[in-house]
């Protein structure tokens, strides 16, 4: 169903596993030997499908946003990147980062009400056993951000939304506080930046690692890494502010442009039908690029 196209072999490296949009593979030759090499493809998904279409540049959007992040964030949490000293062919878009046992556990802090947030919330009025105020619509703003952990789903399936004790059950009660505040800090700390650049972060997705006793110098042995991507389109709501809303679905910078046109009736796509949707059109291929690059330069105030 995810039809995730076969990784490049790359000189010095071994393929390790492919998700729906990075390859990971371990550095097997040269000095950083033992590390792994994360590379960021263009591919896009939706709807657990990944298709055909790429979008251009979008795995060098990605990499060079999570390291401008990874900067912005390095007196809160150390991150996972070692050198972008990487293979000419996927130069741009990987990174040579730590191995870390991460943790089981997709941390995700929410500002406003939207998404499955706000799908739990019409049923239950909480989220992840958080009890928040009634009458609220898509796009509020909540009183305050919440940590709404979400469990880690295998490739293909849907994460679930969990409360914190079931964090605390699986990590412990001293690393499930550790990474709640984390999460929220740094969440705090990107919603300011965002905010002053006109836009809105509305929620976001984080991946904690711990290393091993006897790691890196460059943290406590046994301290929280910040891994993977962090802050991009691909893991977070970001909205431009001047269009916010609440009560309806917001613009935002992201593939929203590709779920809306698979749904529409010009895709002839009927997503019951469990087919892939068919190939993306240039115009909606041109939008999403300028939609994630808008938001690279937006935030960062870099040109591309």
């Amino acid at each position: 169903m995810l039809n995730i196209p076969a990784a490049p072999a790359l000189d010095g490296a071994r393929h390790l596993h492919s998700g729906k949009v990075r390859d990971l593979y371990e550095v097997v030759e040269g000095p950083q030997a033992g590390h792994l090499l994360m590379v960021a493809s263009d591919r896009i998904s939706i709807f657990d499908f990944v298709l055909d279409t790429t979008i251009p540049d979008k795995g060098e959007i990605l990499t060079r946003m999570s390291l401008w992040w990874f900067e912005q964030l390095r007196d809160l949490v150390p991150s996972h990147v070692v050198s972008t000293d990487v293979p000419e062919d996927v130069r741009g878009r990987a990174v040579i980062c730590e191995r870390l046992d991460m943790y089981p556990v997709e941390c995700v802090a929410r500002g406003y009400l939207t998404g499955s947030g706000l799908l739990d919330y019409r049923a239950t009025g909480e989220v992840c056993g958080i009890a928040l105020p009634p009458d609220l619509v898509d796009g509020s703003r909540l009183p305050e951000p919440i940590f709404t952990p979400a469990t880690k789903a295998d490739l293909g399936d849907h994460d679930e939304n969990v409360p914190y004790a079931a964090v605390e059950s699986t990590v412990g009660a001293d690393h499930a506080a550790a990474l709640r505040e984390l999460t929220l800090q740094v969440y705090a700390r990107a919603e300011q930046v965002a905010r002053e650049q006109g836009i809105i972060l509305a929620d976001t997705k984080l991946e904690f690692g711990r290393r091993p006793a006897g790691g890196a110098a460059s943290a406590p042995e046994g301290g929280i890494v910040l891994g993977d991507e962090v802050l991009t389109p691909d893991s977070s709501r970001f909205w431009p502010a001047e269009d916010w809303v609440p009560g309806r679905a917001q613009a935002s910078y992201d593939k929203q442009i590709v779920r809306d046109w698979a749904l529409s009736a010009s895709s002839g796509w009927d997503r019951s039908s469990g087919e892939a949707p068919p190939p993306l059109p240039e115009e909606v291929i041109d939008l999403t690029r300028a939609r994630y690059l808008e938001a690279y330069e937006l935030l960062t105030g870099e040109s591309w």
